[in-house]
């Protein structure tokens, strides 16, 4: 008998109509951790119609740049890591001078409690606003190293996000090594995610980077601190 997740999962990935009624016929515990499937195949809408969780909820909205309705969902929480890392970039979608300062309290916060998966977003975040606020590209690279070196301590791959956004700031240093960068981030990117839109990017595919993004329903606001990339800038050009 087919496995009904294996069955919402493929049509997550082709038909998110048809996932909306496959939906339906699961069991509540399966039910529960449908929208975070959802989300991490690409389909924010559907998750933040499915999603309980006020977590899932958060990304989700962050993903459609819906960043006063995940603060709506956040507000409530504990601050802990994994909750301001999202309101960081709530604050960030919304142009709020807070936002690194949140941004570094969640950096903080994740060290702290050793939550590997809060510190690489929050150094993600980090270095895109350092990337958009001063010319040199030295400080993001100090601030997604650390990043790295989360990667190579629990012996895992360096997250694709990280990696795209290392691209991006790469392509204003070596070209050749952002290209490299790039291509290990699509390759380990989730389909319709902003990991793989930016790898596309900085790899001159911009013709499939907007698809990407159209299908992934992502806000240009998950790209825009990073468009003084020459790369980034030279491929979105090429796209208009």
């Amino acid at each position: 008998m087919t496995d009904p997740l294996a069955l919402l999962t493929a049509a997550l990935q082709d038909d998110p109509q048809a996932a909306v009624t496959l939906y339906k016929g699961l069991a509540p515990p399966q039910q529960a951790g449908a929208a975070a499937l959802a989300l991490s195949l690409g389909r924010p809408r559907v998750a933040l119609a499915w999603a309980a969780d006020p977590l899932v909820r958060a990304a989700a909205a962050l993903r459609l740049g819906e960043a006063c309705g995940a603060l709506n969902d956040l507000r409530p929480l504990p601050g802990g890591p994994r909750v301001q890392v999202l309101r960081a970039r709530a604050e960030h979608q919304l142009g709020q001078p807070t936002a690194p300062e949140t941004a570094r309290e969640a950096r903080a916060l994740a060290r702290a409690a050793g939550d590997s998966a809060a510190l690489v977003a929050a150094v993600i975040l980090l270095a895109e606003q350092e990337y958009a606020q001063v010319p040199s590209p030295h400080a993001p690279l100090r601030t997604l190293a650390e990043g790295l070196k989360v990667a190579e301590l629990s012996a895992q791959p360096a997250d694709s996000h990280l990696l795209a956004v290392l691209a991006c700031v790469q392509a204003r240093l070596n070209p050749r090594k952002a290209q490299a960068t790039a291509q290990k981030a699509l390759d380990r990117s989730a389909p319709r995610s902003p990991a793989r839109v930016l790898a596309l990017q900085v790899l001159g595919q911009s013709t499939q980077a907007q698809a990407e993004a159209a299908q992934g329903e992502l806000a240009p606001v998950w790209w825009q601190a990073l468009q003084r990339s020459p790369a980034l800038a030279q491929a979105t050009s090429k796209g208009t």
